[in-house]
């Protein structure tokens, strides 16, 4: 049995200028810590060979803090290890200035056992009975099938043939110009298997087919909608004409999630999600909350983001906050014992907004409102002692 790990889309280098400054940082550290995890993984599992299919950077000139730290993981392996092949794709294609040229610093760093495929003819030997075919994408777009330029089964070979590149299957929107992959490559070429990179979800193209076509998925998510990102492929190839084994190990760190809370026992419930500090979240806060209320939803944000002293629940936390709503009225939230002048104003703001039917002054005499019990809340003691 010859046993493989197959990933692809690490895209290390890239960036999130959507997120804050500090969460930026830990979403592109964590592209890089992932590849420890595969290699542990490969190692635990005692496979024959690590194939990377492709977009392993973000850019084909990454910044050297992201080549020169792929090597260093490399070299800190040790010195015993499973062959890694590393095939430049569409994000990192194969030219004269990429990382991927012979003339890189980056080459000269690698230990032996890591291979870089630069050559469109590249074979290498992984065990008697056993090869694999490799071929670089050498620009970001292209219309040839790279799948399909692989050699041809010849007759009376009978070893296990593997294919690896990069590129958009028939099933993608614009795969004619992303190094398309015809539906049957596989059985075409004569291969047991294709490990594939491109899409950021784990998913067995050709499922039906003798011959998996797998994209293993992003290592690490990029995107909220990247389903069965976080993966990597381990596949276990028995011969030539038995169909191989494929399951997926999760390696990612991350979890992306879109949560989207309707009321505030959504959101009470939503600050019980087991692990948020490993997760990524998109928070939707589609609610109208009263004056007491809107204060419980801020003290549960501050709990999620931290603070200059404390840490947030949720790893990473963005807040959309476009359809929070604030109940007009004061709905008899403050206390009786508040001095008259305090009582005479919040009556009077709750007459405005009963009266008006400027919906501008209403939403500001209700501001007033919250303006005013958050205040209260925040002095020492009863309310009606502490002015």
């Amino acid at each position: 049995m010859l046993k493989i790990l197959h990933t692809a889309d690490w895209h290390l280098g890239r960036r999130f200028p959507s997120f804050p400054e500090e969460a930026q940082q830990k979403l592109s550290r964590a592209r890089m810590d992932v590849i420890a995890t595969i290699l542990d993984v490969a190692r635990r599992n005692a496979v024959d060979a690590v194939l990377c299919a492709g977009d392993l950077f973000d850019d084909p000139t990454p910044a050297q803090d992201f080549w020169e730290g792929l090597a260093v993981t490399f070299r800190n392996q040790g010195g015993t290890h499973p062959p890694v092949f590393l095939v430049p794709g569409n994000h990192d294609p194969l030219t004269s200035e990429s990382v991927w040229a012979k003339s890189h610093p980056f080459r000269s760093q690698l230990p032996k056992w890591v291979h870089v495929v630069d050559d469109d003819e590249f074979f290498y030997d992984l065990a008697p009975g056993a090869i694999l075919y490799a071929r670089p994408c050498r620009s970001k777009a292209g219309e040839n099938d790279l799948a399909m330029s692989l050699p041809a089964r010849e007759p009376g070979d009978a070893r296990i043939r593997i294919g690896c590149v990069h590129g958009s299957t028939f099933d993608m929107d614009g795969y004619q110009t992303n190094f398309p992959i015809c539906r049957d490559a596989g059985v075409h070429r004569g291969l047991d298997y294709l490990a594939i990179g491109d899409t950021h979800s784990f998913r067995d193209v050709t499922a039906s087919s003798p011959v998996p076509t797998i994209y293993p998925g992003a290592p690490e998510p990029t995107t909220f909608d990247e389903p069965d990102a976080g993966y990597v492929a381990l596949v276990a190839l028995f011969r030539h004409g038995t169909r191989p084994r494929v399951s997926r190990e999760p390696v990612a760190f991350w979890r992306w999630i879109d949560q989207r809370c309707r009321d505030l026992n959504e959101l009470r419930t939503f600050m019980t999600t087991p692990d948020l500090e490993r997760h990524v979240v998109r928070l939707h806060l589609d609610m109208t909350v009263s004056v007491a209320e809107e204060s419980e939803v801020e003290r549960i944000l501050r709990d999620l983001e931290g603070t200059d002293a404390t840490h947030g629940r949720a790893g990473v936390l963005l807040v959309d906050k476009a359809n929070l709503k604030l109940q007009a009225g004061s709905g008899g939230i403050f206390p009786d014992d508040l001095p008259p002048v305090l009582r005479d104003t919040i009556a009077r703001l709750d007459r405005l907004i009963e009266d008006s039917i400027d919906e501008a002054e209403r939403s500001r005499a209700t501001r007033a409102l919250a303006h005013l019990y958050k205040l209260l809340q925040s002095q020492e003691g009863p309310p009606g002692r502490a002015l």
